[in-house]
């Protein structure tokens, strides 16, 4: 019998996404973020988790919904890539979801080739579709280096003179 894939589902919208559950660290609750001047609209900003400055993705945004409202069951997926930690902004997020290799579609039998390669396949579950993301696609690398640019300027401290250093 083939193992279970294990994911994190979340909501962004009326869908259901998963990630792989060895690159979720945390589902916390959205703190006050800080902005960082400059950054993509995407990128909310920074908080401060338990000492560790991490960014912060709206993938609510990322995705292009157009109208999404803060509420109590908002929350932030933090995931590791690479050595880095990011959070992830959703409109909800709470369960682990096991799905049956035999239940996941392929995405090129489902999406043009190219068309949507941050997808990894699209799962059933009771009725319901699951669309599996690969998160280094999601976010290119070019927009990993400016979601480090966005951390170290927040940490960076006011030096002498009032200057950033």
């Amino acid at each position: 019998m083939d193992k279970e894939i294990q994911v994190v589902g979340f909501r962004i919208g009326r869908e259901t996404f998963g990630l792989p559950i060895s690159i979720v660290r945390e589902i916390v609750r959205v703190p006050e973020i800080t902005s960082v001047p400059n950054a993509p609209d995407y990128i909310e900003g920074v908080i401060n988790l338990r000492g560790r400055i991490i960014p912060i993705v709206d993938l609510r945004k990322r995705f292009g919904e157009k109208s999404f409202q803060p509420d109590k069951k908002n929350r932030i997926v933090v995931v590791e890539l690479e050595t880095r930690a990011i959070g992830l902004i959703v409109n909800s997020a709470s369960e682990v979801l096991r799905i049956p290799p035999s239940e996941i579609e392929e995405p090129n039998n489902v999406f043009k080739e190219g068309e949507l390669n941050y997808i990894t396949g699209v799962g059933k579950m009771h009725g319901r579709l699951v669309i599996l993301l690969d998160l280094n696609k999601v976010l290119q690398r070019g927009e990993l280096s400016q979601l480090d640019e966005a951390a170290d300027s927040a940490a960076v401290p006011v030096g002498s003179a009032g200057r950033v250093l």
